[in-house]
């Protein structure tokens, strides 16, 4: 565990490099943006992986289908690719034909071949997808393909071609002439041998979520189960029978992003409590903002509110045995021969008066409570995929609010 939360801790740091000297401003939390065209994928599936740290991932294990390149009208020569949530890139991208070992990871799934793909295209220098890669472009190719590069926060790299194809989700759902890299290195990686790349569902131009705003309105949900023999979901866009439910969430402003980070999603949390009781801290702690983030893994929160969560939450667990921590997680126990284990209740409360109930499976990661201290009370926080657990997560850009709605998976 201790490697997967040292790489988790490169990617906060990096986000919050990222993130130095933006602001931003709150927005109506309560308008439900329901989209005439808008479709849900309810049949796509989320796992999380066997080891700790692993990212929610779209999987394959029940349908034969998820993320898939088509390769006719039909798709029924698609190949089906098995990918990271990440809602904090920007760029999706799989490994593509040639790719060898010595630089990619191994995957479950068949490497995506563009030679056998007659809709697959690569994308022209000269065009303006190409120029929309921004930082992530990585120069032409004597045959004038744009190339594409992304450097991730513990050093290792995905590069390749920048590429376009029919993307199929679900039975029914077709996005055409979808932009992704078609990675041929893949060198650094940590990915899992479940996983063939990322669907990438930041906020930046390239994404999945920009990509998709004439289908799905910019509008996307996730629930991510509480363990791997569980399963959770992902749709995108706003279903009409999705009215409904409306009640049944609690909503925040989604905080504006600058044009420097618009990749990634922030909100305001005001307030914690624990075993029914709020924390002593004020609200101006949390000013900073925090990252609502599905592949980062532990929350992280300010030194101050840490400190008192901390001593509130190890005043109820007196009766368990202390055990030593483990990387950047310091509170942790020993339950070797307890049949039973009783938490004090944890509940974050953001802006807005969203109260938002953590489950168990929330709280506690091997034994050790899930969250850690950003390094200063000025740096912005994260929830992390952990606290997110059971949780339906709805990403409402367009309406400018993150809603949550609890037991959803």
């Amino acid at each position: 565990m201790g490697k997967a939360l040292d790489a988790d801790q490169l990617r906060v740091a990096y986000i919050q490099k990222r993130l130095a000297g933006d602001t931003g401003d709150g927005a109506d939390p309560h308008k439900f943006v329901e989209g005439g065209d808008t479709h849900v994928v309810s049949s796509l599936q989320v796992a999380t992986g066997a080891g700790i740290g692993q990212k929610p991932h779209l999987t394959t294990t029940r349908l034969g289908t998820t993320a898939t390149t088509n390769s006719a009208p039909d798709g029924t020569s698609a190949v089906s690719q098995t990918v990271i949530i990440d809602s904090g890139s920007d760029v999706p991208w799989v490994q593509c034909q040639p790719c060898p070992l010595l630089v990619c990871h191994p995957q479950r799934d068949p490497l995506f071949d563009p030679a056998t793909s007659t809709t697959y295209a690569a994308v022209p220098c000269s065009s303006a997808a190409c120029a929309r890669l921004g930082p992530y472009r990585r120069g032409c190719l004597a045959n004038s393909q744009c190339q594409f590069g992304i450097t991730y926060a513990n050093g290792a790299t995905a590069t390749g071609t920048y590429s376009s194809d029919d993307l199929t989700l679900g039975p029914y759902d077709v996005v055409r002439g979808f932009l992704f890299g078609c990675a041929h290195a893949d060198q650094g990686s940590t990915f899992s041998y479940d996983v063939a790349g990322t669907l990438a569902l930041g906020g930046g131009s390239q994404s999945f979520v920009q990509q998709t705003a004439s289908q799905y309105s910019r509008v996307f949900s996730y629930c991510v189960p509480p363990s791997t023999s569980s399963f959770g979901f992902i749709m995108f866009g706003v279903p009409p029978q999705r009215a409904a439910l409306v009640p049944t969430f609690v909503s925040t402003p989604l905080l504006s992003s600058s044009t420097m980070s618009p990749t990634f999603y922030r909100v305001l949390l005001r307030s914690i409590i624990v075993a029914g009781r709020p924390l002593p801290v004020p609200p101006t702690v949390f000013s900073a903002s925090s990252v609502i983030d599905s592949a980062t893994v532990i929350s992280r929160i300010p030194p101050t509110a840490y400190q008192a969560l901390r001593a509130a939450f190890r005043s109820a667990m007196t009766m368990y045995r202390p055990a030593p921590p483990v990387s950047i997680l310091d509170t942790c126990y020993d339950f070797s021969g307890v049949r039973s284990i009783t938490l004090p209740s944890i509940a974050l409360v953001f802006d807005g008066g969203a109260t938002v109930n953590l489950d168990a499976a929330g709280i506690l990661l091997q034994g050790c409570l899930a969250f850690a201290p950003t390094a200063s009370d000025r740096m912005p926080g994260f929830i992390g995929n952990v606290q997110q657990r059971t949780l339906e997560v709805v990403y409402d850009v367009p309406g400018k609010a993150i809603r949550f709605r609890s037991a959803a998976c």
